[in-house]
């Protein structure tokens, strides 16, 4: 009669011992350069994201230090501050970030709740920003005749701009007969990116100014600027690269 499995294993040994190398555990798999290449570009990505909101609160914080030194109420030039710094750096600044895939608080949101977070706070951004650059119009009698002045005006004239254009792009799909998806969407970037480039500018001459210098210091008012400018190409290395990329395929269709 022929030996069964098990009397087969228990006359030899080599048998079992063969058997237990079979089902050994695998050793687990290297890393494949792509895949390390992509977390440490990943890594990169996050660390820029938090080195931009620290600068971010940096600024803003000690812009509203210097503008609430005085109390309540203010005069037009701090609440033009308050107004213009919380309306463009950080809420404007924040619906830009919103929508990158690599943000804090919004990189693990779906993307309908990303477009909204998005818009909610570039409207209130923008409000608050336009409202304060309308304060200060009414306030001074001449106007635009420093660079500060300058670029403050392209920065609320994009910013407007920017504000209409973002009902047409919200609505795209929905306006997709009178106009094309990716026009509206393209323009959208492109507005909004110019305007919040436009309103750090004018914020980094803003810091240049006497009143702030002789109440902070020339060497904290070059750090600012500096911070300014950091946070301000990192926020928008992402919508230049999206308004590239769509352009392209646009042109190509």
């Amino acid at each position: 009669m022929r030996p069964n499995n098990l009397e087969a294993n228990q006359s030899d040994p080599e048998n079992g011992v063969n058997a237990m190398k079979n089902t050994a555990p695998s050793a687990p798999l290297a890393p494949t350069p792509s895949g390390s290449g992509n977390y440490k570009l990943k890594l990169f990505q996050l660390t820029m994201n938090l080195v931009a909101h620290i600068l971010i609160g940096a600024v803003v914080g000690i812009s509203m230090i210097f503008s609430f030194q005085y109390g309540l109420p203010m005069n037009a030039t701090l609440q033009h501050i308050v107004l213009c710094v919380i309306g463009y750096q950080l809420l404007t600044s924040q619906a830009i970030l919103s929508l990158s895939p690599n943000n804090g608080w919004s990189g693990h949101l779906k993307l309908i709740h990303k477009r909204r977070a998005h818009w909610i706070l570039q409207t209130v951004g923008s409000g608050l920003a336009i409202a304060g650059n309308f304060i200060k119009i009414i306030d001074k009698s001449v106007h635009w005749n420093t660079l500060h002045g300058i670029f403050g005006l392209v920065a609320l004239i994009f910013t407007i701009v920017s504000l209409v254009n973002g009902v047409t792009s919200l609505w795209a799909f929905e306006l997709r007969k009178y106009l094309p998806s990716n026009l509206s969407k393209i323009s959208h970037i492109l507005f909004g990116t110019i305007a919040f480039a436009s309103s750090s500018l004018s914020l980094c001459y803003g810091f240049d100014k006497g009143m702030f210098r002789n109440w902070l210091s020339d060497a904290l008012a070059h750090t600012l600027i500096a911070f300014t400018a950091i946070f301000t190409f990192i926020i928008i290395i992402d919508p230049c690269i999206s308004f590239f990329s769509k352009s392209l395929r646009a042109i190509r269709r």
